[in-house]
């Protein structure tokens, strides 16, 4: 089983370390620090994009489904969405016990609104893709929606449980944030603080425990680790693996790890020069020496990957893997048209713990098949700035499955298709796959267009990172979780406070 290897506590702590008192207890603050964000950062679950937004979207907002510990598809605001015989009209029975934090009940006319929010065309938000399939969004009772289909989705219930699919009121307005999460907003700066409440109307059977959440950005990692160290704050979002047994050496600390799906790939932009030949693109991806990333960038905290994307996808294909061959690059390369090798700007940002990193290390390994990397290191802010036109640079994913990540990010519509991919047959592959109900024809039809992506892909995938978090010993309720995002997956509401023995 793949969480088989997450801990939440660690086994190199050195003396005796205490304990956390009985069960979870009410009240206290929590003090969350992470690296990033910056004068985009936004209250618009919506359009979350880095650690900030991501902690807000899922604390002060729910959607309609959600991913377990596990990562399977969970009820969340509707108690079932099923689709009829052909998946062309799923219908989702709403929860009628919610109420957003104004006190306001949730009804399915406030679910038709987010949808349709979410897919404005004049503005549409980052689960637009996930919903191209979607031809009207209907309330056919005070708590009943239809999902009616221009074609047959099989996946939409995973596709609503992304942390972007937030259901709002129908009056929405961004400047003052309603939603139905365990907390609500107190106070807001970007780029330094965001101050969370707890929501007096919140539906869950589980917490919030705490009173409040502060959510603290820190420029760099040393400030983060240091703010952790000193107590300056309780926990602390994604700390680089060579930092954690350290960390976890303090007794007074404690260190979460998870394996997860989350990848940091290079990408290649196959529509421009040198990347719009697929030979130069294998030469790049027989350059990395897989197992060296993993030790040298992840610290050994993580697994090779295989330039495919979604692990935990049960139609994840078990190719041959590819490993470092030098020969082979040059002599793709030489074919290409590059027979002296060639000089290329590799564009990255500390946009995740371990990307920077990847960099460096990646250009070691390039230069012995005669790829002379440039690094290019931004500020967050200018990278995203220009996020989507590098033509060679980094991202980071957490975890999805194989359908809802092609609609994120490697269909010509997809908001965040870093590589500009258009490859017609995968494209059909996809589209087929969407449309079939039958799991086993709809695992084969992914598979092949997993082919696809590891014959001739835009995306350098060389690893899949265990998820790293650190936090004070008197902090209680975070578990393994599998979907990549920190702490337990942000679920703040299972965290508490509690005194030590």
């Amino acid at each position: 089983m793949l969480l088989a290897g997450c801990s939440g506590d660690s086994s190199v702590a050195a003396g005796t370390a205490s304990e956390l008192r009985g069960p979870p207890v009410k009240g206290g603050t929590l003090r969350v620090g992470f690296v990033g964000g910056g004068a985009a950062d936004t209250l618009d679950g919506a359009i979350a994009t880095n650690l900030g937004d991501l902690a807000r979207a899922i604390n002060m907002y729910d959607t309609l489904t959600t991913h377990d510990d596990d990562y399977h598809v969970q009820p969340m605001l509707a108690t079932s969405v099923t689709p009829n015989a052909d998946a062309s009209v799923w219908t989702a029975e709403l929860r009628t016990d919610v109420k957003f934090c104004d006190g306001r009940p949730m009804t399915a006319r406030d679910v038709v609104a987010s949808i349709e929010r979410i897919i404005d065309p004049t503005d549409p938000k980052n689960g637009a893709a996930g919903l191209a399939t979607l031809a009207e969004v209907v309330a056919t009772g005070e708590h009943t929606v239809e999902f009616r289909l221009r074609s047959p989705d099989s996946s939409l219930d995973d596709v609503l449980a992304k942390y972007d699919m937030t259901i709002v009121p129908t009056d929405f307005d961004v400047a003052n944030p309603i939603g139905t999460g365990p907390f609500m907003l107190d106070r807001f700066i970007p780029a330094q603080l965001t101050v969370l409440k707890a929501n007096p109307y919140y539906w869950g059977e589980e917490g919030p425990y705490l009173d409040s959440v502060e959510l603290l950005n820190f420029n760099d990692t040393d400030a983060l680790i240091n703010a952790l160290l000193s107590t300056q704050i309780d926990v602390a979002a994604q700390i680089p693996a060579a930092l954690s047994e350290v960390i976890a050496s303090d007794t007074r600390m404690r260190v979460l790890e998870c394996q997860t799906g989350v990848w940091l790939p290079f990408t290649m932009r196959c529509d421009v020069a040198p990347f719009d030949d697929e030979r130069v693109r294998q030469a790049f991806r027989l350059a990395v020496d897989r197992d060296q990333m993993i030790n040298q960038v992840l610290s050994g905290h993580g697994r090779v990957a295989n330039d495919m994307y979604a692990p935990l996808d049960p139609a994840y294909p078990d190719f041959p893997q590819r490993t470092q061959d030098i020969g082979q690059a040059k002599r793709l390369l030489a074919e290409a048209g590059y027979p002296d090798g060639l000089a290329i700007e590799l564009v990255t940002a500390p946009i995740q713990a371990g990307v920077v990193e990847a960099a460096q290390v990646f250009a070691e390994q390039a230069a012995q098949a005669g790829i002379t990397v440039t690094i290019n290191r931004m500020d967050l802010t200018s990278y995203w700035a220009g996020y989507l036109e590098y033509s060679f640079s980094q991202s980071f994913w957490y975890t999805r499955n194989f359908l809802p990540q092609a609609n994120n990010g490697s269909m010509p519509d997809s908001p965040f298709n870093e590589t500009h991919w258009d490859d017609e047959e995968f494209i059909q592959l996809v589209e087929q796959a969407r449309a079939t109900t039958d799991e086993p024809i709809r695992n084969q039809l992914i598979q092949d267009a997993q082919q696809i992506m590891y014959d001739r892909g835009s995306l350098i995938i060389w690893g899949f990172a265990d998820q790293l978090d650190a936090y004070q010993a008197y902090v209680g309720g975070l578990v393994p979780n599998a979907t990549g995002l920190p702490l337990s997956g942000f679920q703040l509401h299972r965290v508490w406070i509690g005194e030590l023995v």
